[in-house]
């Protein structure tokens, strides 16, 4: 994977994180592998289907460039192999937590981006806008690191009106998946499942939003996140159909 600044491990931590236990360290070497390995052999057998609430650019795209993507921190697995080596940057929390996180999806090719609404905000946005300089686009798991569970929060937003790009939602529903007791109710999918991936229309942030407009964005960012939601959800079962052909493998 290309070196970038805003790539980090737990050897090369970015100031301000704090440093793991040795039983910490373990965990993390253990759970990465685990994740990375489940992810290689589950999702190779999903039946993946692409859904866009406006046509993409170019037509047939997987994902666009340049732009704010924002998702639900549960549907981290079966995204992680729709997107990956594609070289999108992904912002993840100072946390361990973050740290697994960022461990999976660089191995697949994505660009960890260290910080959170509460730890290293300001840094990481300015990390995310470099990554979208250089052509790619960017990825927000908006209701993590932590919850609260599907609340958008503000750093798309505040994304979208410092550089100019647009902001989309989406999310992948599962026709059949583990989900696991946790603060998002964190997604497995079981294999030979299918899988939908829908994408909402893209959303600009003039450069002059005051604080009253960040506000009623973000709000407009979160109905998108809740459609595309209850659009995948209820058409998931028909992955394969004409309506939703299967993604070529």
């Amino acid at each position: 994977m290309n070196s970038s600044p805003a790539v980090t491990s737990a050897a090369q931590a970015p100031p301000g994180q704090p440093g793991f236990t040795l039983r910490q360290r373990i965990l993390l070497r253990l759970i990465s592998s685990a994740c990375y390995l489940a992810i290689r052999l589950i999702c190779p057998t999903l039946r993946y289907s692409l859904s866009w609430e406006e046509p993409p650019s170019p037509p047939g795209a997987v994902f666009e460039k340049l732009v704010i993507y924002s998702f639900w921190h549960r549907a981290v697995f079966p995204a992680a192999w729709i997107w990956k080596r594609l070289g999108i940057a992904v912002m993840v929390s100072r946390s361990f937590d973050g740290e697994y996180i960022a461990r999976i999806i660089e191995k697949f090719g994505f660009v960890a981006v260290r910080g959170s609404s509460s730890r290293g905000g300001s840094e990481a946005l300015r990390d995310m806008k470099k990554e979208l300089e250089k052509g790619t686009s960017v990825a927000f798991t908006i209701d993590g690191p932590r919850g609260p569970k599907y609340v958008a929060k503000p750093g798309p937003v505040l994304l979208a009106r410092t550089s100019g790009m647009p902001m989309a939602a989406f999310y992948v529903a599962l026709s059949d998946a583990w989900v696991l007791k946790t603060w998002d109710e964190f997604m497995i999918p079981k294999p030979f499942s299918k899988a939908l991936v829908r994408i909402s229309s893209k959303v600009r942030v003039p450069a002059q939003a005051d604080e009253v407009q960040l506000r009623d964005f973000r709000n407009l960012l979160q109905q998108a996140l809740e459609r595309v939601t209850k659009f995948a959800e209820e058409n998931v079962a028909r992955v394969g159909t004409e309506e939703f052909p299967l993604l070529k493998a």
